[in-house]
């Protein structure tokens, strides 16, 4: 028998100044963090604040399928 996964599952996080103006970037590209969540107490998309080495601030990261 197989075990079932539970309600833990495995998210990415993506930066939203990626629609910012391009001139406080260090590099370019998006950056993107993995973290996980409980899918039965957090039933929504997720945003948390997190450090953007791209943008060089912290800024809010939501969560993408």
């Amino acid at each position: 028998m197989g075990k079932t996964k539970g309600a833990r599952i495995i998210i990415t996080l993506e930066c939203s100044c990626r629609n910012l103006n391009q001139l406080n970037k260090r590099k370019p590209g998006i950056f993107r963090y993995t973290s996980s969540k409980n899918r039965r107490n957090t039933p929504n998309r997720i945003e948390l604040k997190k450090f953007c080495p791209n943008c060089n601030c912290h800024s809010n990261f939501k969560e993408i399928k």
